[in-house]
């Protein structure tokens, strides 16, 4: 099994919407994969409550068979589309993927 787990601080200011908007905004669209790609096993989505200049502001932890099914996931329409949203809403981003 693949863990992919993405961390990213946002944008102060995105099209005068605040922090906690372009949150909300990035989870439901990360959210609406769900269902959309087959290899996805499970995504859950987090919004930072941790005030400290060392936190991350949304998370992402997904779940995969193996590694190719992740490659299809990074390379699936539906996900392109989220890719571009991230990179509207996101000033940083950390990734970290790992088998168990």
């Amino acid at each position: 099994m693949i863990k992919h787990i993405v961390l990213w601080k946002l944008k102060d200011n995105v099209e005068g919407k605040t922090k906690p908007e372009t949150s909300r905004e990035l989870k439901a669209a990360l959210e609406g994969l769900k269902g959309k790609i087959p290899e996805l096993r499970a995504l859950e989505v987090g919004i930072n409550f941790n005030p400290a200049d060392t936190a991350s502001d949304v998370s992402l932890y997904t779940e995969f068979k193996g590694r190719e099914d992740l490659e299809k996931y990074q390379k699936h329409p539906e996900h392109l589309k989220v890719v571009e949203v991230v990179k509207r809403l996101t000033a940083e981003r950390r990734v970290s993927d790992y088998e168990i």
